[in-house]
């Protein structure tokens, strides 16, 4: 039972360290998407064309990508019929972060600078004094065709220093200036060898498809460099900055996850996993219903893309699922399905208690928490946290409630677009964790009986609660939805 595991159970302890292996791949949203891809695959899963033809079949896996950053998993269970419904786990593969401009050769002060565009609600503070790399999809040209490459050059490349306290008039107060003073260092003009940085010009006849002007040859070159390109072949970019130092359990009982990009991958990873794993079990072979495990791009921004839970795209897949029936039969299909939109939630924090509701103070190691806000900030119910609630009694996991102060902003999730887009019963849930949106969290220590506690990151309890609890989700939804009354 997962509720009576203790933090360092080899259990936890496992399910948490595959988490950390995924997390160090997956440094962008391409990159996430490229290991769900590959994890799917070693399970047996069939990736589909979203422009072909597809032939789905009981008890046969599939999955299909969009924009090579979202990407959408289903296993078709053994008496699925058109017209039955989809048990459903969401995530997100973004998170607030720096991207490269599509023009960034920017200088100061006989530095060369990379111009970067700031992309979601990050804590853009905690970006300064961070080894910062550069990964992300490369489109290089191959004579008449184009290739995507993916790239992540690993190593420390750009720099954020911040000013020295000195020269600063306001000490107390730190809010940069996101178009001026967020600008990384990339080189220095003395190790470029230049007395001034030249904006090179495109050489020959005018090609549309060249970049060559639009960035630092240095940075430009190391770009192809990885992509295993010449720096004239690239076409286009979508970069994104993320901070080396990488993701790790730590702590005095090694019961924390310290790293990046928490929100959301672990959403995403234990999305696929509960999928991944319901399906070893014999009740896929009579399941009714189509599991899904689905990871958008773009939630930090409002999801408002084709890859992105606002896009007619989930409409589009469950509707070819549902194809073979009666007229009716994707319609009859949403009022058998249920969706939980799994994303990341606020832990009590011990430094700031009066943020917190004073009735629903998640802690670690406490269990997934249930979100709910009656604005529809989140998409909970009554009836949708109750059958939450049968299954994490089946599943041994315990939950938490959590809302926000009522003077206090909410955020939101994909779990409200997806139940208005479809009308689908949704559930907004998320594993708690501190220091949301920052790029490397900050660790806290409080003195007590002469042992240092540390209270920071995520819990490694989450990842095999919420797995645990996503896999029986999935076997187990077709049975209590038939035992509702």
């Amino acid at each position: 039972m997962a509720a009576t595991l203790k933090p360092n159970a080899p259990e936890i302890r496992k399910a948490a360290q595959e988490f950390i292996n995924y997390l160090n791949k997956a440094v962008t949203p391409f990159h996430a998407t490229q290991e769900v891809k590959e994890r799917l695959i070693q399970a047996g899963f069939k990736e589909l064309p979203e422009s072909g033809h597809w032939d789905i079949q009981p008890t046969s896996k599939y999955f299909v990508t969009k924009n090579r950053s979202a990407i959408l998993a289903f296993a078709v269970g053994g008496s699925y019929k058109p017209g039955n419904g989809f048990s459903i786990v969401v995530g997100h593969t973004d998170s607030p972060c720096l991207r490269v401009k599509p023009i960034s050769h920017q200088k100061s002060e006989k530095f060369l600078q990379v111009g970067v565009s700031t992309y979601g609600g990050g804590i853009w503070r905690t970006w300064f004094d961070r080894d910062l790399s550069v990964a992300g999809l490369v489109i290089v040209k191959n004579g008449e065709k184009l290739q995507h490459k993916l790239i992540d050059v690993k190593k420390p490349v750009l720099f954020i220093p911040n000013l020295a306290i000195h020269l600063e008039t306001d000490r107390t107060t730190f809010k940069p200036n996101t178009e001026i003073e967020l600008r990384p260092i990339l080189e220095t003009f003395a190790a470029a060898g230049i007395n001034a940085p030249v904006k090179e010009d495109p050489k020959g006849e005018y090609d549309p498809r060249s970049i060559v002007s639009n960035h630092h040859t240095q940075f430009l070159g190391l770009i192809a460099k990885e992509a295993g390109c010449q720096p004239e072949d690239i076409v286009d970019l979508d970069l994104y900055l993320y901070d080396t130092n990488k993701p790790a359990i730590v702590g005095l009982e090694d019961e924390f996850i310290s790293g990046a990009r928490l929100d959301n991958q672990v959403g995403t990873y234990t999305a696929i996993s509960g999928l991944l794993e319901s399906l070893s079990a014999p009740a896929f072979q009579s399941d009714p219903q189509i599991r899904i495990a689905a990871c958008y791009d773009n939630e930090e921004v409002g999801s408002d893309s084709a890859m992105g839970a606002s896009s007619a795209f989930t409409e589009f897949v469950l509707r070819r699922l549902s194809a073979g029936g009666s007229t009716t039969a994707f319609e009859e299909a949403i009022g058998k399905s249920y969706l939980i939109s799994a994303d990341q939630a606020h832990a009590a924090h011990p430094n700031y208690p009066a943020k917190h509701e004073e009735n629903h103070r998640p802690t670690f190691h406490g269990g997934v928490c249930v979100k709910t806000n009656v604005n529809q900030r989140y998409a909970t119910t009554a009836t949708t946290h109750a059958i939450l609630k049968q299954i994490a009694f089946e599943a041994g996991v315990p939950l938490q409630d959590m809302i926000v102060r009522n003077d206090s902003p909410c955020g939101s999730t994909v779990g409200p677009i997806l139940s208005t887009k479809l009308g689908l019963q949704t559930i907004d849930v998320g594993c708690p964790q501190l220091a949301m949106h920052s790029i490397r969290y900050v660790l806290f220590l409080k003195f007590s009986f002469n042992q240092f506690i540390y209270s920071e990151f995520a819990d490694t309890s989450s990842i095999f609660q919420a797995t645990t609890l996503y896999s029986t989700f999935y076997e187990r939804l077709a049975t209590v939805l038939a035992n509702i009354q």
